[in-house]
This record gives C-alpha cells, structure tokens and sequence, in this order.
C-alpha cells in the first residue's frame, strides 16, 4: 500500500505564494504520473498540473505562468510551487499519484489528505 502525506498550504494575501509538498511511502517499486488537482467551494474537483516519470508537464489554463509542479524521484516527492496566487485559487488542494506497488507489481493510484489554500484578497 502506497501512502500520500501533503504539507504546505495556508492562508496568504492575493499576489503570495505558497509551496505544497506531497511525500509517497510505503510499499512502492516505481512512481510513474504524479499531479495536483484542487476543489473548490461548490465545484468539482479539476486537475491543476500533472508531471511525467521523465519530467514533463502539464497545466490548467488557470495556473499556467504562475504555478510549477516539479518531483524529486529520490524522495518520491512532488511539489507545487504557487505565485502570484489570486482569491479564485482558493480551495482544497489534493496531490494524485500512479504507479505499481513493491509486492506483486500490481499497479497503484494514491491520493493525498488535501491540504486548504485560502488566498485573500
């Protein structure tokens, strides 16, 4: 079983950043996709930003210029830089991550606990 464990988050004024983190354990052979998505108040959940094995990445519209997803393979780590935040990133933001576990092989998907981001404005 592969765990999820998200730290960052918080409140901030309009024009701050944040950095979110989101550290996988447990039993784990290899982590392929590893993304953000977030929920806001009343809307469902969307996908913010993904990131490949091999670096890649994607974003929403939304965040595109002022958000960078990045990992560190060796930590098994994902993050989510976030700058020039506006009041409409407000939400609860929940990291996802793909992979196959270090028992059978089988293939795994994870998420985290979510951590709330309110920006201020």
């Amino acid at each position: 079983q592969v765990q999820l464990v998200q730290s960052g988050g918080g409140l901030v004024q309009a024009g701050g950043s944040l950095r979110l983190s989101c550290a996988a354990s447990g039993s784990i052979f290899s982590i392929n996709a590893m993304a953000w998505l977030r929920q806001a108040p009343g809307k469902q959940r969307e996908l913010v930003a993904t990131i490949t094995t091999g670096g890649s990445t994607n974003y929403a519209d939304s965040v595109k210029g002022r958000f960078t997803i990045s990992r560190d393979n060796a930590k098994n780590t994902v993050y989510l830089q976030m700058n020039s935040l506006k009041p409409e990133d407000t939400a609860v933001y929940y990291c996802w991550v793909t992979g196959f576990d270090a028992g059978p092989g089988r293939p795994y998907d994870s998420w985290g606990q979510g951590t709330q981001v309110t920006v201020s404005s």
